[in-house]
């Protein structure tokens, strides 16, 4: 039976994880945290589960308020998975230490957001590995329905081809997203803390969400394969500011403390190689998305025969659309894989001729949960992993060359 404990919930996916009821996970969660405006958000979103008029949960909440919240979890230990989404520059400290107090560890993305970071995710690590303690990073991204599709047909050689190598002008595979600070969150504004525009706690541009995009290219180009360090080789990076107006700040945190424009350095692009072939991350934060739309990705892999495209801009109506793009060969090969292999994983996805050379995968409404309900599969993989009480290899190598990706990308862009 897992038992949660939850360590200053800060940022709102410590919430999420729980807007829906697991087998085999205690009901009670042990919250561990100081006074403040993130706690009662924490605490408001779990009664809003609890109280909703469809599937609600039944979560009970045991509150310890603290000064000093990880000691008292140490010392008091009623749990053996500790939770822990908030700021991100103390994050891998706590981690840290609950491993060594023998604690398994399902972390919200990023587990750290520079240099010195990673090498206490390296110890933490090993500790954890000697051990057999659960060290796990929250990957909602993995679960999306055009991702898992694109990843899919790359693993059709004569659809496909082989994956392009590229160069840094147009590299073999790039990801590219679009967020906003100002969005709806379980149908209410979403607050954000101050501390989400200091880039010394939140991480800069290049470390934050960055940590889906470059999970998802090594997802993509070596599934369960184990990556060593000397695979990726960063090649540039940078950074850049989105300015925000105090009225901004305010409208999206509900504090009046800023009293000039604020320049948040939240953008981030990288180019580097993974396994020799180039790959391109980017990621841009905007204050609000115009009416009707929201977060937008954009992902393209380039092979031999076809490029596999995921686009989810004004066109798509907002909404991911997964788009083959024909280099060689009839879209005859395209149906057949669909009616005969994809289909059984996944009832109801069809092809659409758009143009010549150009199709567009349908996919049933059914699969399009939301970013929120990932959160529930992706805690039923880590139950999984628990069950077996052990994390495969390549998810351990994978979490290594991510991070180390990420951190290495930082620090170059501040370096220049």
């Amino acid at each position: 039976m897992i038992r949660i404990m939850s360590l200053n919930p800060g940022h709102f996916h410590a919430g999420l994880i729980h807007k829906d009821m697991y087998k085999n996970v205690d009901s009670t969660i042990h919250v561990f945290a100081s006074q403040g405006p993130e706690l009662e958000d924490y605490l408001s979103r779990i009664e809003g589960y609890n109280s909703r008029n469809e599937n609600s949960t039944s979560w009970k909440v045991l509150l310890n308020e603290s000064d000093n919240p990880l000691t008292q979890m140490i010392s008091e230990a009623p749990g053996n998975v500790m939770v822990v989404a908030g700021k991100n520059d103390r994050k891998i400290d706590y981690i840290l230490e609950a491993v060594k107090a023998g604690f398994h560890v399902y972390a919200d993305k990023p587990l750290v957001i520079n240099s010195e970071g990673f090498k206490k995710l390296e110890e933490a690590s090993r500790i954890a590995e000697e051990n057999g303690l659960l060290l796990y990073d929250i990957m909602t991204e993995r679960f999306e329905i055009t991702s898992i599709l694109q990843k899919e047909l790359t693993q059709f050689p004569e659809l496909f081809g082989e994956q392009v190598i590229g160069s840094v002008d147009d590299p073999g595979i790039s990801k590219e997203s679009v967020h906003h600070f100002s969005k709806m969150v379980s149908g209410s504004q979403l607050i954000r803390p101050g501390w989400f525009f200091d880039s010394g706690v939140e991480g800069d541009g290049l470390v934050d969400v960055t940590t889906h995009l470059v999970d998802l290219i090594q997802w993509t180009l070596k599934p369960d394969s184990i990556l060593e360090r000397e695979d990726m080789d960063m090649l540039s990076a940078r950074l850049w500011p989105t300015v925000l107006t105090p009225y901004q700040f305010s409208e999206v945190t509900g504090l009046d403390t800023l009293k000039s424009d604020l320049a948040v350095y939240c953008n981030g692009e990288m180019n580097y190689t993974l396994d020799g072939v180039h790959a391109k991350v980017s990621v841009a934060w905007d204050f609000k998305a115009p009416e009707g739309a929201g977060d937008t990705h954009y992902s393209k892999i380039r092979g031999s025969k076809a490029n596999l495209i995921i686009r989810q801009g004004e066109e798509e109506g907002y909404v991911p659309q997964l788009y083959v793009e024909l280099i060689e060969g009839e879209g005859e090969t395209l149906n057949t894989i669909v009616d005969s292999d994809l289909q059984i994983k996944y009832p109801g996805i069809s092809v659409e001729k758009i143009e010549e050379a150009l199709f567009k995968i349908n996919i049933p409404d059914s699969y399009r949960i939301g970013h929120e309900a990932h959160f529930a599969q992706v805690t039923e993989k880590f139950l999984k992993y628990f069950e077996n009480q052990e994390i495969p290899e390549w998810e351990r190598s994978f979490m290594d060359i991510k991070y180390y990706t990420t951190t290495e990308a930082s620090r170059m862009a501040n370096l220049e």
